[in-house]
Formats: structure tokens, sequence, C-alpha cells
């Protein structure tokens, strides 16, 4: 009985035999491989009532607690020290299986897209999967590519004060959307604080989770880039990147830090918001490769090009500009400056050198989002040094001329762009607004001259007005700054 055992649970290990006849019909091998760790979730986070325990279609994985394998590409090996060449199971090796059973949620996987698609009305069983897959990502659950600049907590942390007021105009808004969490602070308080309710998302999470910023990321770089100049690392917005190897042959060379850090490098030619000419994805690549394929590309009339590959390679340079004091920068920012709670993470890029290896990709918890965007607002009305570089580059921004081709989303209505913050909000005009935005509706609005930030971390966002996904950004961004009067602060 026991080699039967033995040989009948290496089997179900390998057989990858482990998902419903409507996933394996409508996914690709690499999605049931996510779905696998998906189903493993559930089970480990006590989101039982989502698992199909009547099933026959039950996979059992080793559990490492007893074996000590590290991922799942090792098991095989580890169970082949537990299990005998004849199948049984050795002695006091104490092998032990565990359950993985099938969901039983609808779920819909977008071809070709990580995320949740921008035009869809995805049920919540949907959404609950998109969700679980951005937070995985953090822990290298699925995907292999990325290790991750973590900056531990401060050991003092900001603690923030509240007089909080019901609005249930919010509540509303989060029970019908997929916002995850929405944040508005004034004058130095929380004055609203809600979180998607249970029974829509906010079962998966809490105020320690860690969610992922999209394009928001860009904004961190952006700030980064301001501490790097007061550091002593670039001399200014004016500095020449001329002394980096990596883009001498580039149309990067010789272009001053303020225009890669407005989108205004003049590439348009060459790399889109999501692509190169040939289609090659501008993010996915360690930046030793995009540099190579920008090798000879001459620089066009300089205007207005949003797209992931700069903020990556302005990162990176501060990166090679800090040399070995790069992840003490990162603390010095985030740990002293910032005074996070808990730890946050950029993307660290596995292959390729080590000076392309920095990514723009940020994860941070729903307060200390709301600490970053404090501290901007709090060095620009102190007029330090990193809130001089705040004015200079809100003072040189840029206008946008967005196409029909390219529009910022509804829920980031701004007309001017400097040093990765948008700017120029519709409503907003005559106010200082350094605004920061992310795929799926991520929003942050801070006006220096109110003392009022928002801060919204959502998981999808649809334009159409008519869509359940539509929230009013109007009312949760630019009303709370919009009526508002001007502070003390007005004068710096």
């Amino acid at each position: 009985m026991k080699k039967l055992l033995g040989i009948v649970a290496l089997g179900l290990l390998l057989s990858g035999n482990a998902y419903s006849e409507k996933f394996e019909s409508n996914i690709n091998f690499k999605n049931k491989i996510t779905v696998k760790y998906f189903n493993q979730w559930l089970l480990d986070n006590g989101h039982h009532q989502y698992l199909d325990k009547e099933s026959d279609n039950i996979r059992y994985i080793l559990d490492r607690s007893v074996c000590k394998s590290k991922t799942l590409e090792e098991d095989y090996n580890i169970i082949k020290k537990c299990i005998g060449a004849d199948g049984t199971i050795i002695p006091n090796s104490d092998l032990k299986f565990k359950k993985i059973y099938p969901n039983n949620l609808n779920i819909t996987i977008y071809k070709n897209r990580w995320q949740v698609h921008p035009r869809a009305e995805p049920n919540r069983d949907t959404l609950i999967y998109y969700l679980w897959k951005t937070l995985a990502h953090i822990k290298g659950t699925f995907d292999k590519t990325y290790n991750f600049y973590e900056i531990k907590p401060s050991k003092e942390p900001y603690e923030f004060k509240s007089n909080l007021r019901e609005n249930k105009f919010v509540k509303k808004q989060l029970k019908k959307t997929a916002i995850l969490s929405y944040l508005l602070f004034e004058d130095d308080k929380i004055v609203i604080d809600e979180v998607s309710p249970k029974e829509k998302l906010g079962e998966f999470f809490n105020d320690e989770t860690k969610f992922r910023s999209n394009s928001v990321g860009k904004s961190m770089v952006g700030y980064l880039a301001g501490h790097a100049i007061c550091a002593g690392y670039i001399d200014s917005l004016d500095t020449k990147l001329n002394d980096w190897p990596l883009i001498e042959k580039t149309l990067y060379h010789d272009q001053k830090l303020i225009d890669l850090l407005n989108m205004n490098a003049g590439d348009h030619k060459h790399v889109t918001d999501v692509a190169f000419w040939d289609g090659t994805s501008n993010d996915d690549l360690n930046l030793t490769v995009y540099m190579h394929m920008m090798n000879g590309k001459k620089k066009s009339k300089s205007k207005y090009n949003y797209h992931g590959m700069l903020p990556n390679l302005v990162f990176n340079y501060i990166k090679f500009k800090s040399g070995d004091q790069f992840e003490k920068f990162l603390e010095d920012v985030f740990q002293r400056h910032v005074k996070i709670k808990n730890s946050v993470i950029f993307f660290k890029r596995k292959d390729g050198p080590e000076e392309g290896k920095a990514n723009s990709m940020f994860y941070a918890d729903r307060y200390d989002y709301l600490r970053i965007a404090k501290t901007v607002m709090n060095d620009y009305q102190k007029n330090n040094c990193v809130g001089k570089y705040l004015k200079d580059i809100h003072k040189r921004r840029i206008q946008k001329k967005t196409t029909k081709e390219f529009e910022d989303p509804a829920y980031n209505p701004s007309k001017e762009y400097g040093g990765y913050f948008h700017m120029g909000y519709s409503g907003l005009k005559k106010r200082v607004v350094f605004g920061m935005s992310g795929y799926g509706g991520n929003s942050i609005l801070i006006d220096p001259e109110t003392s009022t930030i928002t801060v919204i971390n959502s998981l999808h966002y649809r334009s159409k007005s008519s869509s359940k996904y539509h929230y009013n950004e109007k009312k949760l961004s630019i009303k709370p700054i919009k009526n508002r009067k001007k502070s003390k602060w007005k004068n710096f």
C-alpha cells in the first residue's frame, strides 16, 4: 500500500492535471501554472468557500514544511530523497502531500494582458483572481523575472492623526467600483479613510498589504531624482548624462536630465507608450537591451512622449551615480525622510548586466503611499532642497498636447507634465498640483497650497461613464482640492 501511495502521489504531482475543464480549454500552459498558485493561495489563506472540495479534479503537491524544498521546480528532486527508487516512501521521511482543490469561480483570463483589460466589465470572480495576481507578483510566486530592492521600515515611522468624517458618496463608490482604498488628507489629518467592502474585495487585503503602483512608480523615480540632486550624486536638472557609457551611442546622449524627466526627449519615432518600433515591450527587459536597440538612433524634435522606459533610464542613472551607496540612498529617502511604517519595494530584474536592473515598478501599503505624498507636500512647503527641486520641475513643466492615439485616462485629466508628475489638472488650472497616475485607476493628487491630498488605490477602471468600473474622479480627486482655500503656504 505504501508503494502504491508513493507512485500515485508522484504521478499526481507531475501530471499538472489540476484545473477544471473551462480553464483547460481557455488558457495556455503559463496561465494554468498561474491558476494553480491562485488555488493554493485560496487554500492557504482560508478562502475555502471559493474552492470545489467535492471535485475529483484534485492536485497533490509536496508539503515543503517537511522536505524543505524552496520552489515547485525543486519538488521532484526532493521527492526522490523521500521516496525510494522502487516508489516506496522511505521510512521516517515523513513525506506529506497537500491537497490543492480546483476553484469554483467563473474567471475570465484576458489574452495577452497581464492585468484586467481596460475595456473589460469583469465579474467579481475575475477581479479576485487579478487582485491576487498583482499582490503575489512581489513574492515571486509565479514570475521568476524579478528580484527586489526592499526598503525596510523606519525605526520611527510617521504616525498619522485622524479626524474622520463619514462620506456616503465615497462608500457608494467603493461598493460599486474596483477601488481598493480611498484616503483624503487635509490640514495634517486623515479625514476620510475607506476600503473596499468585504463583500467586494476587502476580504483579500489589510492595511499592511502592498498595492501595485503601475505608473505611479514613475513619479517615485521623479521624486528620487530630486533627492539624488540634493545628495550631490547629480549636479542639477540641466546635467547631461554624458558620463554614463550605457547611453553613449543613443539619442539620449548629450540630453539634459530635465528633458528625460519631462518625457521630452525626441524619441517618439522609436518608442511609444508601451513598445518600440518593432513591437518589443519597453518595460519587460533589462535596460541594457533597450539601449543596445537605441544604438545609432537619432533624436527628433522634442515633444511629450509618455512611455515606461525613460523612468527606468533615470532610475538606473541614479544607481550608476550613487554606486555602492544606491541602496543606502533609497533607505535615506524612505526610512529617514519619508519615515515609512512598512517596507516598500522597487523591482530589480534578475537578468542582464547590473547597470540596467533597476525598475520603477513600486509597491507600498495604502498608508505608506500617503506618507510619501505627505512628504512631497512637506518638502514643497518647507522650501528645503527637495522642495526647491519640486518647484523647479513645476516651473519647467511642459504641455502634453496628447492626441486621439494617446490620451490621458479620464481619472487623470491633466494637461501638463513635469519631472514624472502630472500637472495642470482640469478644474484646477490655477493650483499647484502634483499628480501621480497608474493603470487601473491608481491616482494620487497633492496640493501643497491647501495641504490637501487624495490617494486612490484601484484594481480596475474603465473610462466609459456608463461602466460600473468608472469612478467619479471629479468628486473623489478634483473637488476635495477645488473646494479648499489656499492656506498659509500660498506664499511659498
